[in-house]
C-alpha cells in the first residue's frame, strides 16, 4: 500500500515531464512568492529542488491575492528542446492564462505572456503531429463552461480559433485539472472530478480528433481512494508521464488525514506517484509499481549569504523586498511602519511531526515565530528584547497562552514542535497532532509555554487549498534572524510523543525564565 509522498508537504497539483533521462515536476503554490516549485528526478521517486519558477513582477503579482487564490494548478511541458509553463494567476483571472517559458527549468524563466479569452483554471499545453500547440483549460466563462480548447501561438498568446468544449467529465462535481494526450492515434483528456476533497477522483476520455465527441473509460474512475479506508486520501488531480523505457507513470496529489472523524490533514496537499500499464487502449494505474522512501527534510540556514534559499517563500510578496542580508547570521525583516500586511519569511512543514527552532535578535525590535495555515489560523511566539508570549488566533479568537521574561542582551531561541498525541485507550484522541511553542534557554533548557490541539491549523477547519508553513514575521521595528534549523522526529520518537536528545531537544525546565 503506497502512503508515503515522492514529494511531501504542501506541494499540490503536480505536473509532470521529462527530457531525456531527468523528469521535472512543477507544483501549485497559491498566494506564496516566489511561485510554482519546481523538482527533478532520474528515478521518480527522490525529488531535489530546482527552483521557483515565477520570481519577478513581470511574471507574477500576488500584492492583493487572499489566502488560497493566486497560482493556481500548472502544466509543465518540455518540447523540442524547449520548457513550458502554463498556470493561472486568479487574482487576474481576467487576464486568461499564464505561459512562460526556459531553455533551463532552473531558469530563468521568461516574462509573462496572457491567453486573452482563455478565462478559468488549470491550463495544460499539448502538440498535435503538425507541431501545433493546443490549450486546454476549465473554463469559467458562463457561455462556455466546461473543458474547453483551443490551438495556440505559443509566442504571442493568440488562440487561433474559437474555443470548443471537448468533454464535461463523468457528471460528478468540478471537472477541472484537464491534461490533453496524444497516444497510438487517439487524444486522452483526463480530468480531476469530485472537488479536491474526500470525493476527488481521477477520470478519463478518448477521441480520435479533438473536433468527435470523447468516449469516457469504461473504467472510470482509473484512480480514488473516496469511501476507503487507505491512509491516504483526497488522491485525483494526476498527470501522465511516458518514461525512457516507453512505460507510463502517473503522478497526483493526496492527504495523510489523521485524527477521529472526520479526519483532519495538516501539511496541505502532497504528490503521489503510481504506474501506469496501458490495457486495451485505456490506462490501467498500478499504485504498487513505485516504492517512495521518506525523505530527510532536515535543514540548518545560518543565512551565511545573500541567497536565500529556494525553500524560503512569503504570502503576496517576494522575500527578497522586505530580507535584508548584513552580514552571516544577520538577515534583517523590517515591519512596515504603515498599516500594510507584515511580511513573513516562511518554509513549508513536510512531516507528520517536527521540530523547528528559529535564533533571533530582537534588540531593535519585535518578531514572530509562528506555524500557520493563513493569517487567520496561526500560533506562534512573539518575542521582543524583554518577554516571549504564546499566542493562538483561529479566526475571529486570539488568545495568549503564557509570556516570559528571557535574559536581556542575549538574543532568544524560539521552538515549535508538531507531534502525535499520546493515546490512551480506549479514549480516542480526536486531534491530528499536538503542537508545542516552547522558549529555549542558552544552555539549552526549554520551557514549554503552550501545548495546543493541532486540528486548528488543518485544512478541515481553516479551509483553502494550502498547508502548513512556519517561519518568522516582524511584528516592529526591525529583527535579526540568525538562524532557523528543522527536523523531522524518528518514527519511535512520534509513537510516543518523547523528543530524543540527538535530535537537539533540551529537558524542560521553567528554571531559564520567569513567568
Amino acid at each position: 500500500m503506497t502512503t508515503t509522498p515522492i514529494i511531501a508537504g504542501f506541494y499540490p497539483d503536480p505536473s509532470i515531464c521529462r527530457a531525456g533521462d531527468t523528469y521535472y515536476l512543477a507544483n501549485s503554490s497559491f498566494e506564496y512568492l516566489p511561485g510554482v516549485p519546481i523538482h527533478q528526478s532520474t528515478d521518480l521517486t527522490t525529488w531535489t529542488p530546482v527552483t521557483n519558477a515565477l520570481q519577478r513582477p513581470d511574471q507574477l503579482n500576488l500584492d492583493l491575492a487572499p489566502p488560497s487564490t493566486g497560482v493556481y494548478a500548472p502544466t509543465l511541458r518540455y518540447h523540442d528542446g524547449k520548457f513550458w509553463l502554463v498556470t493561472t494567476n486568479v487574482v487576474e483571472f481576467h487576464r486568461g492564462q499564464l505561459i512562460v517559458s526556459a531553455d533551463d527549468p532552473a531558469g530563468p524563466w521568461s516574462p509573462a505572456v496572457h491567453v486573452e479569452g482563455a478565462v478559468g483554471i488549470d491550463p495544460d499545453l499539448a502538440w498535435d503531429e503538425t507541431g501545433t500547440c493546443h490549450l486546454t483549460w476549465a473554463s469559467a466563462l458562463p457561455d462556455r463552461h466546461g473543458i474547453a480548447s483551443a490551438p495556440l501561438d505559443l509566442e504571442t498568446g493568440t488562440l487561433l480559433s474559437p474555443p470548443r468544449l471537448l468533454w464535461p467529465g463523468t457528471g460528478l462535481a468540478y471537472p477541472e485539472g484537464p491534461h490533453l494526450y496524444r497516444r497510438d492515434g487517439w487524444w486522452y483528456l483526463m480530468l480531476a472530478e469530485g472537488g479536491t476533497e474526500r470525493g476527488h477522483v481521477v477520470t478519463i476520455a478518448r477521441s480520435p480528433s479533438l473536433d468527435e465527441p470523447f468516449e469516457a473509460a469504461p473504467a472510470n474512475p482509473v484512480l480514488t481512494h473516496r469511501s476507503t479506508g487507505h491512509p491516504v486520501q483526497n488522491t485525483g488531480h494526476a498527470d501522465l508521464v511516458e518514461l525512457a523505457d516507453g512505460s507510463w507513470a502517473m503522478v497526483y496529489l493526496g492527504v495523510r488525514p489523521r485524527g477521529q472523524t472526520p479526519m483532519f490533514h495538516t501539511n496541505g496537499r502532497e504528490t503521489f506517484i503510481a504506474g501506469v500499464e496501458w490495457i486495451d487502449g485505456w490506462p490501467v494505474v498500478d499504485e504498487e509499481r513505485f516504492e517512495a522512501a521518506p525523505q530527510d527534510h532536515s535543514f540548518v540556514d545560518r543565512f551565511e549569504t545573500a541567497d536565500l534559499d529556494d525553500r524560503w517563500i512569503s504570502p503576496n510578496r517576494h522575500p527578497g523586498t522586505f530580507a535584508r542580508h548584513e552580514a552571516a547570521g544577520r538577515l534583517v525583516l523590517t515591519a512596515p511602519s504603515d498599516h500594510a500586511p507584515r511580511p513573513m519569511l516562511v518554509a513549508r512543514a513536510r512531516d507528520l511531526e517536527w521540530t523547528a527552532e528559529a535564533r533571533l535578535d530582537t534588540s531593535a525590535g519585535t518578531g514572530r515565530f509562528l506555524v500557520r495555515v493563513d493569517r487567520d489560523h496561526w500560533y506562534g511566539l512573539t518575542a521582543s528584547a524583554e518577554h516571549v508570549e504564546a499566542s493562538v488566533v483561529i479566526g475571529p479568537a486570539t488568545t495568549t497562552l503564557a509570556r516570559v521574561t528571557v535574559p536581556s542582551g542575549q538574543g532568544v531561541t524560539l521552538r515549535i514542535s508538531a507531534r502525535e498525541p499520546e493515546v490512551t485507550p480506549p479514549i480516542p484522541r480526536h486531534e491530528p497532532d499536538i503542537i508545542e511553542l516552547s522558549v529555549v534557554a542558552p544552555d539549552g533548557t526549554s520551557q514549554v509555554l503552550g501545548t495546543v490541539d493541532g486540528r486548528y491549523l488543518s485544512t478541515e477547519v481553516a479551509g483553502g487549498f494550502t498547508g502548513r508553513t512556519f517561519g518568522v514575521e516582524p511584528v516592529a521595528g526591525s529583527i535579526s534572524v540568525q538562524e532557523i534549523s528543522y527536523r523531522p522526529h524518528p518514527p519511535a520518537a512520534g509513537r510516543s510523543g518523547a523528543l530524543t536528545p540527538d535530535a537537539g531537544q533540551g529537558t524542560e525546565n521553567t528554571g531559564g525564565f520567569q513567568p
